[in-house]
């Protein structure tokens, strides 16, 4: 597996590795051409002092000083660096994908641009479950955008379109069994399950990772993320058969992101409650149980291998 030259891993096993560390520092030392997809949810840089709705009450939105903004230039000058450093250790047809709030995702879209990429789409991740807005003055922030690029405007992506059109995603209201999958997707926030070892402020749920992975990526493939905090990008890479490399300054979430992995792999899957919707989810229902997706083959083997977890978990 593919690793950082000198620098020694926080965590390494079975194709999920961990570096402590500046992503600034560490991406240019990776490889050049190593990676296939990353994923990046860098600092939104909106800790400034504001509140907002966390389980019914005002609770800051402060989150740590690496979150703190320090103007609009040198906010975008962060987010073009490390885009650009991106683009060294990224394989000629592989991709990158960028998530963020209004707060930095029009700076990175713009820094994908000067940087030479070629942005693909801009999801909608509708949140049905965010939080209401307190101060009442804005509509509720109820979305995040991701930005999908690929490394050249006249490079190949990796996208699997028919498993995300024909497969089923009971997890997501507004994708129609058969019919293409859109640019909104309606996701909840990580559950409690996902937290059981505790939490980051922006930890993503494991059901839009997957989905992200699957997308875009074939097994074997290596994932980088700068920013990985609670690891969801890399326990997605494991659920799939990815390999995965992960970088974090805050150790504090590299040895939450160890818990995290050391948890699926001794239950042998995700630790889930009782769907209290009557389709079947993607990921199992209820219980412990083994979770490995197989993209080989055709669709039909792939929904095939879907259903069989289903079964399994009693759904």
């Amino acid at each position: 597996m593919i690793t950082i030259p000198g620098v020694k891993p926080y965590f390494k096993e079975d194709g999920f590795i961990l570096y402590p560390g500046d992503a600034l520092e560490l991406i240019p030392r990776l490889p050049e051409e190593s990676v296939d997809m990353i994923f990046a949810d860098p600092p939104y840089r909106l800790s400034n002092d504001g509140f907002t709705c966390h389980a019914g009450k005002r609770a800051s939105v402060n989150k740590g000083k690496w979150d703190q903004s320090k103007g609009v230039e040198d906010d975008f000058k962060f987010h073009f660096s490390w885009i650009a450093a991106c683009r060294a250790p990224l394989k000629r047809n592989g991709a990158i994908w960028i998530s963020g709030t209004l707060h930095s995702i029009y700076q990175c879209g713009y820094a994908l641009q000067l940087s030479g990429y070629k942005i693909l789409n801009d999801i909608a991740w509708y949140k049905p479950n965010a939080p209401p807005h307190l101060a009442a003055r804005y509509f509720a922030h109820s979305h995040e955008t991701l930005l999908w690029a690929r490394k050249y405007k006249n490079s190949r992506h990796t996208f699997h379109y028919r498993k995300m059109k024909e497969s089923d995603w009971p997890e997501d209201f507004l994708k129609k069994p058969g019919r293409q999958m859109r640019s909104v997707w309606a996701i909840n926030t990580p559950p409690a399950e996902e937290k059981v070892h505790g939490k980051h402020p922006t930890q993503k749920p494991l059901a839009l990772m997957v989905r992200i992975i699957l997308a875009c990526t074939n097994p074997g493939d290596l994932v980088l993320d700068p920013f990985t905090g609670s690891s969801t990008t890399g326990l997605a890479c494991w659920l799939t058969k990815r390999q995965f490399i992960g970088i974090d300054v805050e150790k504090e979430y590299l040895d939450l992101s160890i818990k995290r992995l050391q948890d699926i792999q001794r239950v042998g899957g995700v630790r889930t409650r009782r769907a209290r919707r009557k389709r079947p989810p993607a990921l199992p229902s209820r219980g412990q149980v083994p979770i490995q997706f197989d993209e080989s083959g055709a669709v039909a083997e792939f929904m095939k291998e879907l259903e069989e977890i289903r079964k399994r978990a009693g759904a």
